[in-house]
């Protein structure tokens, strides 16, 4: 059986019929070549022309042969390890904890040993007079060796805990409870609940070296020589004479204070159940670079040695640590555990955890008004190489 189409015979038109689809599929024409075609073909086959080609593929295009190559698939890369953050590792129990928010009654000194002041606990490492008041702060010296009590009395302890004795007490450098203490080689600095900050060296008999007022509420936060966040929600940067920058951003207290190890001049500030903000600060010149909002109570602020990141406790709420990237402030993990309700009786403070690192730098201890001691493994392996030991403090 034959069939026609338009006058021709089928298999004609359906064997041309391939050529065509291919052609105008790659948008080439169906047709012969004419004439100028087969002379230019001719003239490329020439060896002029084969060198004219070679010259041309190398100048235009010197990688064609491996844009085209097929070759084996690269090697899928290997997925980044996932960061183990698990619970805490360790809990303690931690009686009778001192019951105030604006205190700092936890400190972990260079020879890697914590220091805690309850209200009371039996039997004590040492003990302040009755008279003088419970420990409101404590801090050791940068050798690791000697403990400083600032008490409810607003006189301020040294003690030496090898053999337990009290070295001197301090008296007359504030008027009322010294809840903040920071450490710089022999400068042993005071916040007190008047408002004032002291620089006491410890090394002579006349210990006030100098002081200032930059807060008119209790100081409750210290981070060494120069920064101090208040009561009032105010932190301020101090020369011996005159703060030279004010912070007053933050909306209630700023007890949390942290240098950045990795940026000498940025300080990091936290704000109280009413202001709930992070911000950044840039102390040469005074400027807020930015702040976060993090949605409760800021206690405490923690930077990592080791990598770009600011740990935070917080009051309300979950009574959680988190654990920021900087300087996106993207959240990376909230760490969560300690209770709000307090083992003893009801606090008047937030029951919110405060937090340090150990002096390797790589565990965080976080106490809190649940009357428990915890310990994070949040940044890390301690490092292999040893530091040299810090040298001992002069009395």
């Amino acid at each position: 059986m034959k069939m026609t189409v338009g006058g021709s015979t089928p298999w004609r038109a359906f064997e041309s019929w391939p050529y065509i689809y291919n052609g105008l599929r790659h948008g080439l024409l169906p047709a012969d070549k004419t004439r100028k075609e087969k002379e230019k073909a001719a003239a490329l086959a020439s060896p002029s022309g084969q060198t004219y080609g070679k010259l041309l593929a190398e100048r235009l295009l010197p990688n064609r042969n491996r844009i085209l190559a097929f070759q084996a698939r690269p090697p899928a890369s290997s997925p980044r390890p996932k960061r183990n953050l698990p619970s805490a590792d360790r809990i303690l129990d931690a009686p009778d904890m001192t019951d105030d928010y604006y205190l700092n009654v936890l400190d972990w000194g260079s020879r890697n040993i914590l220091s805690i002041a309850p209200r009371q606990h039996r039997p004590p490492l040492m003990k302040a007079e009755d008279d003088l008041g419970a420990a409101a702060s404590v801090s050791w010296a940068p050798d690791g060796r000697y403990l400083a009590l600032g008490l409810n009395g607003s006189d301020v302890q040294l003690w030496d805990t090898d053999s337990q004795r009290l070295l001197r007490t301090l008296r007359g450098v504030h008027r009322s409870r010294v809840g903040s203490l920071s450490w710089s080689n022999h400068i042993l600095t005071t916040g007190g609940k008047d408002g004032k900050v002291v620089n006491n060296d410890v090394r002579i008999r006349s210990h006030v070296v100098h002081s200032y007022r930059g807060h008119r509420g209790e100081v409750c936060g210290l981070g060494g020589l120069v920064p101090a966040g208040g009561i009032d929600g105010h932190c301020s940067a101090d020369l011996p004479r005159s703060w030279i920058h004010r912070f007053d951003k933050h909306a209630s207290a700023v007890k949390a204070l942290a240098w950045c190890p990795f940026q000498s001049n940025l300080l990091a500030s936290g704000g109280g159940g009413n202001d709930r903000c992070i911000k950044l600060w840039n102390t040469e010149n005074g400027t807020c670079l930015d702040s976060v909002d993090t949605g409760s109570q800021v206690c405490s602020l923690l930077w990592s040695k080791k990598e770009k990141e600011l740990l935070s406790s917080h009051g309300f709420g979950q009574n959680q640590l988190t654990l920021w990237k900087y300087p996106s402030f993207r959240k990376i993990i909230d760490l969560t555990g300690h209770s709000s309700e307090s083992c003893a009786r009801p606090w008047y403070g937030p029951k919110s955890p405060q937090i340090l690192s150990s002096p390797d730098g790589c565990t965080v201890a976080s106490v809190s008004g649940d009357e428990t001691l915890r310990f994070w493994n949040v940044f890390g392996s301690p490092e292999t190489t040893k530091k040299s030991p810090p040298k001992p403090l002069r009395t």
